[in-house]
């Protein structure tokens, strides 16, 4: 991938906010920066770094995609009602590619796991568990 200085500047914006943000949360952080950035130029610089290993998009959550500067492996879980993202260290499931392939004869190349549910300020907030 060649070097592209609105792309450096897509990562730095997705390192300060590492709330995995959307492509439209970004723009409007961006904006102001960078006025001469279009959502398309985002979208476009976002796709490119996500093919290329450097970020993680992470589909399904939304109508939108989310984008993860961390590409450590990691799982992700969803709140349900404030829509928050967290990360979730692989280390809870360390053999859970190993075990599937053993199981199905697949040859698991890439995961992503997502997990769904409320988060403890949100189950607090409901007086839920």
């Amino acid at each position: 991938m060649n070097y592209s200085r609105q792309r450096e500047q897509v990562l730095e914006a997705l390192k300060e906010n590492v709330v995995h943000p959307t492509a439209e949360y970004l723009y409007e952080v961006m904006k102001d920066k960078n006025p001469k950035i279009s959502l398309a130029t985002l979208y476009r610089n976002l796709n490119q770094l996500a093919q290329a290993g450097i970020i993680k998009k992470i589909d399904g959550l939304e109508t939108s995609a989310h984008f993860d500067h961390n590409t450590h492996n990691h799982y992700h879980f969803i709140c349900d009602k404030c829509k928050k993202v967290f990360d979730v260290d692989a280390d809870i499931a360390p053999d859970i590619v190993t075990k599937t392939e053993k199981e199905t004869g697949f040859f698991i190349e890439g995961h992503d796991i997502v997990f769904h549910g409320l988060c403890r300020e949100c189950q607090n907030s409901k007086g839920e568990k």
